[in-house]
């Protein structure tokens, strides 16, 4: 199953980049917030002037921890990560940044992710976000070969999500 999965999404990866059209949608909601529905990239929020009042303070904060940092690249090249993220949930407002930040400080290449935003009730163009059983955001995914190895929900288990991170990722 998990297989399928992942290739509707390389599929729908290829679809949209063969048609050179944005493979998401944007809205401001009633509340004013501007939602991102669809694959995204971190290119998206960093280039997004609705962002930049959380996207960057967030990364600029975060100091990730040496074994954390490890972890990530010691897996360079070894697993995919799935990311399901609201702009408009103050969770992935906070974590997102930071692990855009240690992806980044780990030398782990952009098209190991593959980052999908939700709409308020968390549901995502394509209905992918049902597929992976996405209850709540953000929600990072760690793949290998083509299975789930382990997730990250929110803050995680302990509150701290990175830590919960590094685990799955030295298992």
């Amino acid at each position: 199953m998990k297989k399928i999965i992942l290739f509707t999404l390389t599929a729908i990866i290829m679809m949209k980049a063969a048609t050179a059209q944005t493979p998401y949608t944007s809205v401001v909601d009633d509340r004013k917030v501007t939602i991102l529905d669809g694959i995204i990239t971190k290119y998206a929020l960093q280039n997004n002037a609705a962002f930049t009042s959380w996207y960057a303070p967030s990364q600029t904060a975060y100091r990730p921890d040496t074994a954390i940092l490890a972890a990530m690249e010691n897996t360079k090249g070894k697993v995919q990560f799935i990311i399901f993220g609201g702009t408009w949930c103050e969770d992935t407002q906070n974590i997102l940044p930071k692990f855009f930040k240690l992806q980044e400080q780990a030398g782990v290449a952009d098209n190991a992710i593959t980052f999908f935003g939700v709409d308020r009730s968390k549901k995502t163009l394509g209905n992918v976000a049902d597929a992976f059983k996405i209850t709540n955001v953000p929600t990072i995914i760690v793949m290998k070969d083509g299975k789930e190895t382990g997730r990250v929900v929110e803050y995680g288990k302990s509150g701290k999500w990175d830590a919960e991170l590094a685990e799955i990722l030295n298992k």
